[in-house]
């Protein structure tokens, strides 16, 4: 569990450069693993991370969170990169920087966080079993099929192909390591825990591997500046098709979600300088912008990596700079290293992000408390899983906003009058005669008349439940109907009842009944 920091906000050089070290060590494996993943260079997800520290870290926004490449965005840069090519990611990842330029300047960070919860929650989950469905694969060093659904229904086929065949078995063999040691780190001596799981967890599958000598699959090293692959201007044209624009409206509203809501939880970690969201989705929009110029992958804020540099100690935004220096000193020096990491522990190290971006434990009490955020959180993971990133997240955010409509359009009658007994020297109905009968002996007698108060938010969802209310009133007694009540009445409803007025007017001519009054609105 993670405790709450005190921080002052002041420098600490010593704080800052022990805790930079911690972020730098948990960064590496995972800008190199999202960054293979996604079916890019692996220098791609150093860049990023690289950026995230050196330009992100320095700007103002939010002090302790760090920015990198995110296991969140995976399957969308990866199915990106499957449609318009690898040349067309920096020109994505541009004009959604871009975006978030706008955006920020406009003040709208704060209004992210109206974003219903569950449909991030749902959005994390339904990446996470992507993710995991995709590395599986990865770790057989299997190519994966395409669509999530496809991913799921093929396991059973990889796995009976993976024990039958020694390579395979090799390869899933380390993978499952390395997913056992992300597992098991926690329980060892505290002493142990100053490295990072991910990256013990590399280092020990990588020097298994070599050890072993197994034939396994290995991250393919290019370099970092033959990595590099700015957008050319024949790149620009992509942007005016549909599926492009809808690809960079995700790659926006993803990107500066799964930060801001960092940035909420990294605020509750310390006692430092609170967040200023449109500043920081700013410092967002100004680090994809050079991602998308450099051709790399885009960024968001880690949570993963931000916790750990609160954990570790940090005071400033000097960690995660100096963080971004460290990843620009191994990518410069030490490049060939990458080589010997076997790709099936890198997909352990994912498998195991995407499972951690499942709210499992969660869901049950949610169901319990709120079962429509549940049934919102579990059809955008299930609609991501079937679809896609993009229409899974806008199933989701339909759904979350007709939830809402639907509970904040309650609407009751209050209705006075209705078994009022009959006042002295009316008349009786006769025995065996029905009373609210118009051909009933006494039934038209002069009796108060039922008042009905509409109140709270008349709208057209309530509507079938409204006029079955009405339509169930005696119809041989006067009705008065006051909308005083109503805080909004919609269109839809404002001509429903007063259809129901008229018919009622009408068959109160035909009855001899009287007609019924309306008071305000």
């Amino acid at each position: 569990m993670l405790r709450r920091v005190k921080n002052s906000g002041s420098f600490d050089l010593r704080r800052d450069f022990a805790a930079s070290l911690v972020v730098f060590l948990v960064a590496l494996p995972l800008c190199v693993g999202v960054a293979v993943a996604s079916g890019v260079p692996a220098e791609l997800g150093l860049v990023t991370g690289i950026v995230g520290g050196l330009l992100t870290g320095l700007l103002p926004g939010s002090s302790l969170q760090v920015s990198g490449p995110a296991a969140g965005l995976t399957v969308l840069v990866y199915e990106a990169v499957q449609e318009y090519g690898l040349s067309a990611l920096g020109v994505l990842v541009l004009a959604a920087g871009l975006l978030q330029l706008l955006m920020g300047a406009l003040r709208l960070g704060r209004w992210f966080r109206a974003i219903s919860v569950a449909v991030v929650e749902g959005m994390l989950a339904g990446i996470g079993l992507v993710l995991i469905a995709g590395q599986l694969y990865s770790m057989a060093d299997t190519k994966a099929p395409s669509s999530g659904l496809e991913k799921i229904a093929g396991l059973p086929g990889m796995l009976i192909s993976t024990v039958g065949s020694g390579t395979a078995l090799a390869a899933f063999g380390l993978g499952a390591g390395t997913i056992a040691v992300l597992v098991l780190w926690k329980k060892l001596p505290k002493a142990v825990q100053v490295i990072p799981a991910s990256l013990a967890a590399v280092a020990v599958a990588t020097a298994a591997s070599v050890f072993l000598q197994l034939p396994v699959a290995k991250v393919e090293v290019q370099g970092l500046l033959g990595a590099i692959q700015p957008p050319g201007p024949g790149d620009v044209g992509r942007l005016a098709g549909v599926g492009a624009i809808g690809t960079v409206l995700a790659f926006t509203l993803i990107a500066s979600a799964e930060s801001l809501f960092s940035a909420a939880a990294v605020d509750r970690l310390h006692d430092g300088p609170r967040t200023d969201y449109d500043k920081e989705l700013i410092a967002q929009g100004a680090g994809n912008t050079v991602c998308g110029v450099l051709g790399a992958l885009p960024m968001t804020a880690v949570i993963v990596r931000s916790a750990a540099n609160v954990q570790a100690g940090a005071r400033t935004k000097a960690s995660r700079v100096l963080h971004g220096v460290w990843l620009l000193v191994f990518a410069a020096a030490f490049p060939a290293a990458l080589g010997v990491v076997p790709v099936a522990t890198l997909a352990g190290v994912l498998v195991y992000a995407g499972w951690k971006l499942i709210p499992h434990k969660e869901l049950v009490p949610l169901w319990r408390e709120h079962r429509g955020e549940a049934v919102v959180l579990v059809t955008t993971a299930l609609a991501i899983l079937s679809t896609n990133m993009f229409e899974g997240v806008l199933l989701g955010l339909l759904m979350a906003i007709a939830k809402s409509a639907w509970e904040t359009s309650h609407v009751h009658l209050e209705i006075v009058g209705l078994e009022e007994p009959e006042a002295d020297g009316e008349a009786v109905a006769a025995p065996g005669a029905d009373p609210e009968s118009p051909d009933s002996p006494g039934s038209n007698v002069s009796r108060r008349p039922i008042r009905v108060r509409a109140v709270g938010h008349a709208t057209f969802l309530r509507l079938p439940k409204l006029l079955d209310q009405l339509e169930a009133l005696p119809r041989n007694r006067e009705i008065e109907l006051d909308l005083s009540g109503l805080r909004h009445l919609d269109h839809a409803c404002a001509a429903a009842l007063a259809n129901w007025a008229e018919q009622r007017r009408r068959a109160g001519k035909e009855a001899g009944a009287p007609e019924p009054a309306r008071k305000g609105v």
